[in-house]
């Protein structure tokens, strides 16, 4: 394997303003959660099935480990874009390539970080929504809604980077 390009990548301000984003939906989901525990019953759903009926009960302390995830992914996210150089891409990596498939490869986890936030704290929102019984459930859309705008950012970044290698 050859050795790959170790580059400084210049954002531009939708790449920095979609990264900002990202955390400050990171501290509104913790702000959301510490405000809510108080109004919380003390038991609530903890799993909820594929069509999004809750189907497990525990504590209502577990409403904590989604944004104690979130966290955790956030900041491992955070770490890996800073190397887009050791990530894998669909093309062979150039001198001449490789500012714009970094830049997109540091794009995609950033998007990812925004998406996996936003699905963390929908389930919380939701899963507090059922405890408070102002809902039934996730509901059937989901889990297909959820999986398919992951799907649709990784085969953009896939589209974009065979685009122009």
């Amino acid at each position: 394997m050859s050795k790959r390009p170790i580059i400084t990548l210049s954002f531009t301000k939708a790449d920095q303003v979609l990264e900002y984003a990202g955390y400050l939906l990171w501290l509104l989901f913790w702000g959301m959660v510490i405000w809510m525990y108080p109004l919380l019953p003390e038991e609530i759903p903890i799993h909820f099935n594929g069509v999004g009926e809750a189907d497990g009960f525990g504590s209502k302390d577990t409403i904590f480990l989604t944004p104690i995830i979130a966290t955790f992914l956030v900041l491992l996210l955070s770490m890996l874009e800073r190397n887009p150089e050791n990530f894998n891409y669909t093309v062979e990596i150039t001198e001449e390539n490789a500012p714009r498939q970094y830049l997109l490869g540091v794009r995609m986890m950033r998007w990812m970080k925004l998406l996996l936030i936003v699905l963390f704290m929908a389930i919380d929102y939701f899963t507090m929504q059922v405890s408070l019984g102002k809902r039934e459930g996730l509901g059937a859309w989901f889990l297909p809604v959820t999986l398919g705008i992951l799907f649709i950012v990784i085969a953009v970044t896939i589209y974009e980077s065979k685009k122009k290698k």
